[in-house]
């Protein structure tokens, strides 16, 4: 059983940047995609899809909201995934969470596929003030 470990949230100012990290333990997630979600603390509110990227072939998927501040990359050697977080806004405060799938690619509905979810991390607050 993988498990998981983000790091790297904080506090920041708006416009600033985090790099938040998801290390890996138990077995090499080399072929397995990996996202990053992240869920707000008002009532109600679901964890919605960031970014993911694919095992084999590495490709890259982002929310539209992202819109090009967010870069999420892997270091196979060190079995850890990044998320670089650029241009931080308030909006972007949440509760930041890793997820590695069974399979090796994200594909087009990779936030809408929980049945290849696998191991979840415990996930790091982000806070952006304005």
């Amino acid at each position: 059983q993988v498990q998981l470990v983000e790091s790297g949230g904080g506090l920041v100012q708006a416009g600033g940047s985090l790099r938040l990290s998801c290390a890996a333990s138990g077995r090499t997630l080399d072929y397995n995609a990996i996202a990053w979600f992240r869920q707000d603390q008002a009532p109600g509110s679901e964890r919605e899809g960031v970014a993911c990227i694919g095992g084999t072939r590495a490709h890259t998927y982002y929310a539209d909201f992202v819109e090009g501040r967010f870069t999420v990359s892997r270091d196979n050697a060190k079995n850890t995934i990044y998320l670089q977080m650029n241009n931080l806004k308030p909006e972007d405060t949440a509760v930041y969470y890793c997820v590695s799938y069974t399979v090796g690619e994200c594909g087009s509905s990779w936030d809408l596929r929980t049945w290849d979810f696998g191991s979840w991390g415990q996930g790091t607050q982000v806070t952006v003030s304005s």
